[in-house]
């Protein structure tokens, strides 16, 4: 299992990678627009940057501890991608409009479980 510090360097990586990637399938040159990082002797730290593709992402936290961050690109059909995120204990926890969500419960289902949970029997 990754560590919390695994998993930002591997999404910095793969932002990285995903750059990367369009300089040599020749789409456009991309250039480091804006960065800054700051890294304090207590474990924690804070980076953000911004590439001339319209690609940026920031992250704070507590190394091996907590982070909180968020980054955006365009995807090749032209669609912008924003993902906000916490990783802590409870794991990564990823938000964007692109990110697929359950179907909701249906109506029965749901009075099913109230009925379950307003009926159950002492123990």
């Amino acid at each position: 299992m990754l560590s919390l510090h695994q998993k930002t360097k591997t999404g910095l990586v793969i932002l990285v990678l995903l750059a990367a990637l369009n300089l040599v399938h020749g789409q456009q040159q991309v250039e480091v627009l804006d960065r800054d990082q700051n890294i304090n002797p207590d474990g924690s730290y804070a980076y953000r940057y911004r590439l001339s593709d319209g690609t940026e992402a920031q992250e704070q936290g507590q190394g091996g501890v907590v982070a909180t961050g968020g980054y955006r690109y365009y995807s090749p059909e032209g669609e912008l991608i924003e993902v906000s995120y916490t990783a802590d204990e409870n794991g990564f926890q990823p938000q964007g409009d692109h990110i697929p969500q359950p179907p909701p419960i249906p109506d029965a289902i749901i009075r099913a479980l109230e009925y379950i949970r307003t009926h159950a029997r002492p123990t």
